[in-house]
């Protein structure tokens, strides 16, 4: 599975998990990440994008 957008380009992000006593370890945030049709410069294909350009319009649906 890619965790990548093709279109707004986010990807997963790093940081820590922070417990009450303030120990930490290690975790990754991964966009919401679709696999979809979309027409691409007139074509249908299959492109991976996030939920985000999905529902702001970003991209066009091939139905």
């Amino acid at each position: 599975m890619a965790y990548r957008c093709e279109i707004c380009d986010k990807h997963t992000a790093h940081g820590n998990n922070v417990s009450h006593s303030h120990k930490k370890t290690k975790r990754v945030w991964r966009p919401n990440i679709q696999r979809v049709r979309a027409r691409v410069n007139g074509r249908t294909q299959r492109i991976y994008v996030c939920t985000r350009c999905l529902r702001s319009g970003r991209v066009e649906r091939a139905i």
